[in-house]
């Protein structure tokens, strides 16, 4: 579906509100392991704090159960995900992992080259949070090329260490 250019985008920022219970170790995790910039942060009666990280671009990504167990299948070999799992791009997912891991997420999936031609790892994340950490593995105008089936003759490069 092409967007109208001379139409405005209706939507200007995609914000995730999480709640999480252990508010200093979430932060600390998004932001000082992970490297989301703080954007903000407000505290208010009561105790009530938040953190408001910048996350980059984003994009809501809508699939139908059969692509949410298809994901999960290549890129764990099981289920696992619930309903609703954040996707990081990185410049590195095998050093972000364990970065990750040494900052208190638990690795459901080592990184693992996709058939759409990433390098993807799962963890689940404080504030009860399922995420992937991936790597794009080509380039902008490769991607745009590849048909993403992973056929047989269009293999994966090599996995970067």
């Amino acid at each position: 579906m092409t967007r109208e250019v001379d139409r405005p985008p209706v939507v200007r920022q995609l914000r995730l509100v999480v709640e999480a219970d252990d508010h200093d170790a979430a932060v600390a995790f998004f932001r000082d392991a992970l490297g989301l910039p703080e954007e903000a942060a407000f505290a208010g009666d009561g105790d009530a704090r938040v953190v408001i990280l910048d996350a980059g671009r984003a994009t809501l990504e809508i699939a139908n159960p059969a692509q949410k167990r298809m994901i999960d299948e290549v890129e764990v070999g099981r289920q696992v995900a619930p309903r609703i799992r954040l996707a990081f791009e990185v410049d590195d997912a095998r050093t972000t992992t364990e970065r990750l891991i040494a900052a208190g997420a638990e690795q459901v999936a080592p990184p693992t080259v996709t058939p759409w031609q990433s390098l993807n790892a799962r963890l689940d994340a404080p504030a009860d949070l399922h995420i992937t950490v991936f790597e794009e593995l080509r380039g902008p105008d490769e991607r745009a090329a590849y048909d993403g089936s992973g056929a047989e003759g269009d293999q994966p490069p090599p996995t970067r260490r």
